[in-house]
């Protein structure tokens, strides 16, 4: 438009005649034409209109164009043609409007081009997604079907030794892998410890359970006086006692391993309960010739059952006791250390261990071949290690054969939390 207006200025309104006509045929008469109208909108000079022939004036648009400054735009659409045309109306003289209107074919075209390949590429990234997102939910979800088929080929019959397999990614579904291995181990360890606490009870029953029966049996086919039936019934009476004794060591071993009942619920003090217990054991100690000493501190407080308490230290006293022989030595020591932790050490001088039997020593109805000459269960340490992983502590055995034994059992005191 400012080109216009110059040359209307310098050279006149022929000139701006003949450069309409010109710009149109360079452009083509098909993209572009010109008109000059008056202000009240006649046509005083144009390009070629024969393409352009049913574009008219736009009142409206010169209405506008008079009332205000500057350009006014239009964007009309032809009958029958897909193609819209944009018009600028512009005052480039005194009593000159020039009006200028463009093809926006081309426009046109290559927003259907843009839309064509739009929609080819966004279908093709979708898929694309797609397809990505298939493939990465299968790779995060191949170990759950893995867990998932090992869990389904257990119940269909096959053992507790299956496991998953665990790659080396590290994330959450080889932590699942990880976890579900883990229980598997725990199940398989439990299902094998009832299986050898049924075979080891079965054992240990059969012999009291025989003598009773052999000697009702004996007592029975001969000719007995009336103190006989009375030995009868207190041997009876023994052998059940005996068998008592070791089903309530198995309720309270299951029950301290299963967490029935509650231990952690009062304040204790275990200095206390030590020297009680080395009180208590000493006459025993005496009448066998062994040297019990005790060194304990004033006050050791920690939170827990006072009764399991009380098993534990007793049992580990009097197994320390019943395997030193005469002339042996005893000691009980009791410690906390700066990190809050209860250390209880029973050392005697009796027979010890062998290397091979200490890893088992803690085990339900196991007695090391030595140990059998003795009475008992092979009940007492497991109950001890029951008693002392409820409480959260821990429990270990140094011993050399023919030299002793040492127990240490270390346990969390108050002040430890």
């Amino acid at each position: 438009m400012g080109k216009f207006a110059r040359l209307l200025s310098v050279n006149g309104i022929d000139a701006i005649k003949r450069v309409a006509v010109v710009e149109a045929q360079a452009a083509g008469e098909r993209k572009i034409f010109f008109r000059l109208l008056s202000r009240r909108g006649e046509v005083f000079s144009s390009s070629n209109m024969s393409y352009w022939r049913d574009i008219g004036v736009g009142r409206s648009a010169l209405a506008r164009l008079l009332t205000g400054p500057g350009l006014v735009f239009e964007t009309i659409r032809i009958p029958e043609r897909r193609q819209q045309v944009r018009i600028v109306y512009g005052v480039i003289g005194p009593g000159v409007i020039l009006q200028l209107g463009q093809s926006m074919e081309n426009y046109t075209r290559f927003i259907e081009a843009f839309q064509k390949i739009f929609v080819a590429t966004m279908a093709f990234l979708v898929l694309l997604a797609a397809l990505i997102g298939w493939f990465m939910a299968r790779q995060a979800l191949a170990g759950v079907g893995e867990v998932t088929r090992t869990a389904q080929r257990i119940a269909d019959g096959g053992t507790l030794q299956e496991r998953v397999p665990v790659k080396s990614r590290g994330d959450e579904v080889d932590q699942l892998a990880a976890m579900f291995n883990q229980m598997l181990n725990r199940i398989e360890a439990l299902m094998r410890g009832i299986k050898e606490m049924s075979d080891n009870i079965a054992h240990d029953l059969k012999s009291p359970v025989t003598r009773i029966r052999g000697l009702a049996e004996i007592t029975l086919t001969t000719d007995t006086a009336l103190d006989d039936y009375k030995g009868m019934a207190a041997s009876t009476v023994e052998e059940c006692d005996r068998l008592l004794d070791m089903i309530n060591m198995l309720l309270v071993i299951s029950k301290a391993e299963a967490g029935v009942e509650k231990l952690h619920d009062e304040e204790l003090d275990v200095a206390e309960v030590v020297r009680d217990a080395c009180a208590l054991f000493q006459p025993l100690a005496e009448d066998k010739g062994v040297t019990m000493t005790c060194d304990v501190p004033e006050r050791c407080p920690l939170r827990g059952g006072v009764r399991m308490i009380q098993r534990m230290v007793a049992n580990l006293m009097d197994n320390a006791i019943k395997y030193t022989g005469s002339n042996g030595r005893v000691h009980g020591r009791l410690w906390e250390d700066e990190e809050g932790v209860a250390t209880l050490s029973v050392q005697d001088t009796g027979i010890g261990i062998a290397a091979e039997d200490r890893d088992h020593v803690f085990e339900r109805f196991y007695r090391a071949d030595p140990s059998r000459a003795q009475t008992g269960t092979g009940l007492g340490l497991s109950l001890v290690q029951a008693v002392v992983t409820a409480h959260g502590g821990s429990i270990n055995v140094d011993s050399t054969p023919g030299k002793g034994s040492t127990f240490t059992v270390s346990l969390p005191t108050v002040s430890n939390g």
